[in-house]
């Protein structure tokens, strides 16, 4: 497909944008955005979970040459890592910036700074899309940071690159702006989610989330080049000791979702921070680990997508000390 006018252009002209970005503040007044509903009134800078009030907290505003090749292009994703999460994975790879909330504090900007990121990542870098990662418990504000950056001259598509712990009420106003959806899909067990992520109820609200975000944008499209202009990439990463459900969750993918949803099966799986002092997450996933769930793929018929080679558990680690480039490029393979 050619290249395509994103959604929220349209919304903005026609004042739907705005009315979607202040019904989303008004709800931080007892906040209810992502599926822990703390109830806290962020708006006067009171944190629940996540540990943010009103302003959002941005660790680094990049070029990713790193993620899927449908996301990175030729010229890079234009990556905004917010700072925080609603969840508490002990492997995090990126604890220094979802978990060390203190040291984030001095991160918050404004939306309309924020804003001026975004166009400076589209055309000073030349980035194919926005891509807000960690996004779930700052939707409010990065829904105001899109509506200050359209009069700007936004024109990319923008990519939902979450955890997967989202909620579908606030999914659902993010229809027509979000072009593409890049969620984890980590579990398959309540049990395990609670215990390495603290999200007692991640598979339902997960499975839920990945259906609506489907019901909006459907299956992957590209354009000539092959980047992304719109759809549902499903990522799951490969844990030791079958610790991420694959059997369960893939299989849930192609049957409840679609045969043709396209996914990203990493292998990156390195034991960071909590996670070397927890037995079976402290060691890397091994060759048997990784090919089974090769097999599982090719078995379910799941074509559409990349896996990651096995040897990509050192390739991925972010220094985000180094704002303008925390990663280093990835490899990987074609399904």
């Amino acid at each position: 497909m050619t290249t395509i006018e994103p959604g929220y252009i349209a919304l903005y002209r026609s004042g739907e944008l705005q009315r979607r970005a202040c019904a989303l503040e008004a709800r931080l007044a007892s906040c209810d955005i992502c599926p822990r509903v703390c109830g806290v009134n962020r708006l006067q800078g009171e944190t629940g979970f996540c540990h943010s009030g009103y302003l959002p907290a941005v660790a680094a505003a990049c070029a990713h040459h790193g993620e899927e090749p449908a996301i990175s292009g030729s010229r890079g994703s234009g990556t905004i890592f917010f700072s925080n999460c609603n969840m508490r994975c002990a492997y995090c790879q990126n604890h220094r910036i979802s978990q060390d909330w203190r040291r984030q504090k001095a991160k918050e900007t404004d939306c309309r700074t924020l804003a001026a990121k975004m166009i400076y990542l589209q055309d000073d870098m030349g980035c194919h899309n926005i891509n807000f990662v960690s996004p779930s418990h700052l939707v409010p504000q990065m829904v105001r940071a899109v509506l200050e950056a359209v009069p700007l001259g936004l024109h990319v598509p923008i990519v939902y690159n979450t955890g997967g712990y989202d909620s579908v009420d606030t999914l659902r106003q993010l229809d027509g702006i979000v072009s593409v959806y890049l969620p984890d899909m980590r579990y398959a067990s309540d049990t395990l989610a609670k215990k390495y992520s603290r999200t007692p109820d991640y598979v339902a609200v997960n499975r839920q989330a990945i259906q609506e975000m489907y019901r909006q944008v459907g299956e992957l499209a590209v354009d000539e080049c092959g980047v992304a202009q719109r759809g549902l990439i499903v990522r799951h990463l490969i844990l030791p000791d079958g610790i991420a459900g694959s059997r369960e969750s893939l299989g849930w993918l192609a049957h409840n979702v679609s045969p043709n949803v396209t996914i990203s099966i990493m292998s990156q799986y390195s034991p960071q921070h909590r996670a070397r002092k927890i037995p079976p997450l402290s060691r890397t996933i091994s060759p048997a680990e990784h090919e089974a769930v090769l097999q599982l793929v090719n078995d379910l018929g799941l074509e559409n997508g990349w896996v990651q080679e096995m040897d990509s558990a050192g390739n991925y680690l972010p220094d985000f000390d180094r704002e303008d480039d925390p990663f280093s490029p990835a490899t990987g393979r074609r399904m």
